[in-house]
C-alpha cells in the first residue's frame, strides 16, 4: 500500500468494479492516452476487475483509492526495467478527478515505493507527446527529458510520438 496526502495506492478488490467502471473504464476521456480500450458494460467491468486482481497478484500495481470516501478513482504501477531503475506502467484517474494534484501525489508515491520498497536510484516516466497535463507533470516533478520515440497505438493504428522523462531517486 502506498499513502499520499489524499489517496491511497493499493491493491484491487473485487468490489471496486463498479468504481472503475464508472469513474475510468468506461470513460473515452481515461482511454484516450493509454493503450486500452474503454469496458462497454458493467458485466465486462466484473471480468476486468478479475483480469485485475490476477494481474495485481506479483506485479507492482495498484488501483488509486481516494483517501475520504474510498472511492476507486484510478490506477497507476511500476516495472523494473534495469538495475536499479524502475518505470510507470500507466497511471490514470478518471476525468472527474482530474486537475486536483493527484497525477502529481500519485507519481511521488510510485517514486518513493520504488525507492523505499525495491531500492531504486532512478524514475522513468513516459508520456504521449500531446499529453499537456502529463508532460507538465513531469516538468513540475523536475524529471529531465530524455528522448523520444514513434509508437504506433494498437487500437487505431495512429503513429504518436512516446517521450521518455527520467529523474534521480
Amino acid at each position: 500500500m502506498i499513502e499520499t496526502e489524499d489517496l491511497i495506492l493499493d491493491k484491487a478488490k473485487y468490489s471496486d468494479w463498479k468504481d472503475m467502471y464508472l469513474n475510468v473504464w468506461s470513460r473515452p476521456e481515461s482511454a484516450k492516452y493509454m493503450l486500452w480500450r474503454i469496458t462497454p458494460d458493467e458485466e465486462e467491468a466484473r471480468r476486468r476487475i478479475e483480469r485485475t486482481i490476477a494481474f495485481q497478484e506479483d506485479h507492482d500495481a495498484f488501483l488509486v483509492y481516494e483517501r475520504t470516501g474510498g472511492r476507486a478513482i484510478g490506477f497507476g504501477g511500476v516495472v523494473q526495467t534495469g538495475p536499479y531503475t524502475y518505470e510507470d506502467t500507466g497511471i490514470c484517474v478518471g476525468p472527474d478527478y482530474v486537475r486536483r494534484g493527484y497525477g502529481k501525489q500519485i507519481v511521488r508515491g510510485l517514486m518513493q515505493f520504488c525507492r523505499d520498497e525495491r531500492s531504486a536510484k532512478e524514475f522513468v516516466y513516459t508520456t504521449r507527446e500531446e499529453n499537456a497535463a502529463a508532460n507538465a507533470l513531469a516538468r513540475s516533478l523536475s524529471f529531465s527529458l530524455i528522448g523520444g520515440e514513434e509508437k504506433t497505438d494498437p487500437r487505431d493504428g495512429q503513429i504518436y510520438r512516446l517521450l521518455e522523462y527520467r529523474i534521480a531517486l
